[in-house]
């Protein structure tokens, strides 16, 4: 019987993401997934309540200190549900860009050892962090229920914000990730990132604000407000879902665009680091 020969040689052309192969370790990323779905409600009371918990609680905070006592506008639609529908991507974009930041350190001991494309590990966690946005995203329908808000025609979009969300998060979970394993003090910086990224991000206020306070130049501001790409996506979620102002495109256009550099560059740093990996893990 003829042995088998496996033979292991460089790349002919370089590849931004080959996704070939990681096609053929599919079942890795799918194990992967699964185990920090696993991980991260085993032994709980409440289970996947937490994903729901969450959003729910900090709707709940920013209602009585930012609608109650700050009196911030909300588009004419109910605080609550206004604050709601922002946290739901936010939630998403902030758990799994933080947690795909720490996942080439915290998993060190398997990949240093075990062959298989490094850049699945920053990935499972923004795969991941899917389930509880999906699982937050039912709150939401009811609270249009609730609320009496009909879906609104401009849910037709919502691929597209969510594809955007996905993206971002991918991109700086990359670049951080990989800044990780040579510099260990972006794991203690990445909290402080996330509060820093929510504030600058229309959570708590909305977008259309920067025209009402500034009406001189405020559309130009907005322009350049929109390449940060969680404010078109957490205004489009707010348009698309509530219908509190024509999709904002103003903001969704150029945050794709940096939606995508963000990507691309994370994903060639990644590349360009990956082959020290193992020597300053």
């Amino acid at each position: 019987m003829k042995a088998s020969e496996i033979r292991i040689q460089p790349q002919r052309r370089f590849q931004l993401i080959n996704f070939r192969e990681i096609y053929e370790h599919r079942d890795i990323l799918i194990f992967l997934v699964w185990r920090d779905i696993k991980v991260l409600y085993a032994q709980t009371v409440l289970g996947f309540s937490w994903a729901i918990i969450r959003p729910l609680l900090s709707m709940l905070i920013f209602t009585v200190v930012f609608g109650r006592l700050a009196k911030m506008p909300s588009d004419g639609v109910p605080y609550p549900i206004f604050a709601y529908a922002a946290l739901l991507p936010w939630t998403y974009f902030s758990t799994s860009f933080v947690k795909s930041a720490d996942s080439l350190v915290s998993m060190s001991a398997t990949w240093t050892k075990v062959y298989f494309p490094r850049l699945i590990l920053p990935l499972v966690p923004v795969v991941a962090a899917l389930v509880d946005f999906f699982i937050a995203s039912c709150v939401l329908a009811l609270m249009m229920i609730y609320y009496d808000m009909p879906v609104n025609q401009s849910v037709v979009f919502m691929p597209l914000l969510i594809a955007l969300m996905i993206l971002t998060a991918s991109g700086i979970g990359m670049w951080l990730s990989a800044l990780a394993v040579q510099f260990r003090d972006v794991r203690h910086a990445n909290q402080f990132l996330s509060q820093l990224l929510m504030y600058a991000a229309p959570v708590v206020w909305p977008a259309s604000l920067i025209v009402d306070r500034l009406p001189h130049y405020g559309e130009y501001i907005r322009i350049v407000y929109g390449f940060y790409p969680m404010a078109g996506v957490i205004e489009g979620f707010r348009s698309a879902l509530l219908g509190t102002n024509p999709m904002p495109w103003d903001l969704i256009l150029p945050g794709s665009i940096s939606a995508v550099l963000i990507f691309v560059s994370g994903a060639l740093y990644f590349r360009n680091k990956e082959r020290i990996f193992a020597d300053v893990a």
